[in-house]
C-alpha cells in the first residue's frame, strides 16, 4: 500500500532575536506514514511537532528535505482535498453559531447546499452536539468547541486527519470524547496523525508513534516493537501484617494497606505463602510493564545526554 504521508530529510531553521542566529526545529526528520493506522507525533514542548505539521500542511515551507501528501506535494490542491485539520489553538468566530460555522467551511471545500446540509448534521450527531447546532460559539465550552473543530476536519470527509494537540486544555471526559473520535476515524478507514505530549492518550490511540527532541528523531515503529512488553517488575498490595524478611520494597499506604514491590516470580511466590502465614491478606498481583512514558523519558535523558557529551 503506498503511504500516505512521506517526509524525508525535513529541516526547518528560525531566525533568533533580532534575526541574530539561527535554531533549528526541526533537523533532518524521515517518518512514512500508512494508510488507516493513527500515527502519534510525540515530543516534549518545543521539540518541533508543530512546525512539522505546518510544514505537512504548506503553511511553512522547508528549507530542506520533501514532503509528500498521496505522494504529491502539500500545496498540491488534490492532496489538500484529501485531508481535514484542526490547530493547538484554533480561533473560531464566536458569533456564528455550529450551524454557520459549518456551512461557512462546507462552502470553503465547494460543497453544495444540500450536500453542506446533509453533511453538516452527519458531522454534529457524529462529535456529540445534537441540540446545539444553533448556539453561538461563544458560549461553547472548551471541549465543545475541541468537539466542533474536529467536525469542520472531517465533514468533507477527508482520507488524512492532522490534528495539533488535540486533547490539549480537555477535561478527562472531553478527552475521553475526542479519543472516541479518533478510534471512529479509524474504524471508518482514515488515517489520523496528531503530535501531541499526553503520553496516555497516544499510548491508548497509536497503531504507531515517532518520538521527537529539538527536531530529531529519537524512535519510531509500534508500541510492541519499542516498549518492553515483558513485567519488569510485581506489585502486591497486602492487608495486614507482614512478617520480617520477605522479599520486596515495602510503601504504606494512606488506607492501611502496603504495596510491596518485588521483582520475578520466586520472590513473587515466597511473599505469597509467607503473608497469610503471618496473618495478613493479599488484596491484589500487578505485573507492571514498561509504558509509553518511561521508553519516552528514557530517550529524552538519552538525547540529554548525548548534547552533554557533544
Amino acid at each position: 500500500m503506498s503511504a500516505v504521508i512521506e517526509i524525508s530529510g525535513l529541516r526547518k531553521a528560525f531566525h533568533g532575536h533580532l534575526g541574530i542566529g539561527r535554531t533549528a526545529a526541526v533537523a533532518g526528520l524521515d517518518l512514512t506514514v500508512r494508510p488507516g493506522e493513527i500515527f502519534g507525533l510525540l515530543g516534549p514542548n518545543g521539540a518541533g511537532k508543530t512546525t512539522t505539521l505546518k510544514m505537512m500542511l504548506g503553511l511553512l515551507r522547508p528549507d530542506a528535505g520533501e514532503i509528500r501528501l498521496f505522494g504529491r506535494p502539500p500545496r498540491d490542491v488534490t492532496a489538500r482535498r484529501k485531508l481535514g485539520f484542526l490547530p493547538e489553538n484554533p480561533y473560531f468566530y464566536d458569533y456564528l453559531t455550529a450551524v454557520e460555522f459549518l456551512d461557512f467551511y462546507g462552502r470553503l471545500h465547494g460543497l453544495g447546499a444540500a450536500e453542506r446540509k446533509r453533511r453538516i448534521e452527519k458531522a454534529i450527531a457524529r462529535v456529540g452536539l445534537t441540540g446545539r447546532e444553533g448556539t453561538p460559539l461563544r458560549k461553547f465550552s472548551k471541549g465543545m468547541t475541541q468537539r466542533l473543530g474536529l467536525a469542520q476536519a472531517i465533514q468533507h470527509d477527508p482520507e488524512l486527519v492532522i490534528l495539533d494537540e488535540p486533547m490539549s486544555g480537555l477535561d478527562p471526559i472531553g478527552r475521553r470524547e475526542v479519543r472516541d473520535l479518533i478510534l471512529a476515524q479509524r474504524a471508518a478507514g482514515k488515517t489520523v496523525f496528531f503530535s501531541s505530549h499526553i503520553l496516555q492518550d497516544a499510548e491508548m490511540l497509536c497503531d504507531r508513534v515517532a518520538i521527537v527532541f529539538r527536531g530529531k528523531l529519537r524512535a519510531v515503529g509500534k508500541l510492541d516493537e519499542l516498549v518492553a512488553r515483558d513485567a519488569k517488575w510485581i506489585e502486591v498490595s497486602v492487608r495486614g501484617p507482614l512478617p520480617d524478611g520477605v522479599p520486596g520494597d515495602r510503601t504504606p499506604a494512606p488506607d492501611g494497606t502496603t504495596l510491596v514491590r518485588v521483582d520475578g516470580v520466586p520472590s513473587l511466590t515466597k511473599l505469597l505463602a509467607a503473608v497469610p502465614a503471618a496473618g495478613g491478606e493479599v488484596l491484589s498481583v500487578w505485573p507492571r510493564r514498561e509504558s509509553l512514558e518511561d521508553l519516552f523519558l528514557r530517550e529524552i535523558g538519552r538525547a540529554k545526554a548525548e548534547e552533554v557529551a557533544s
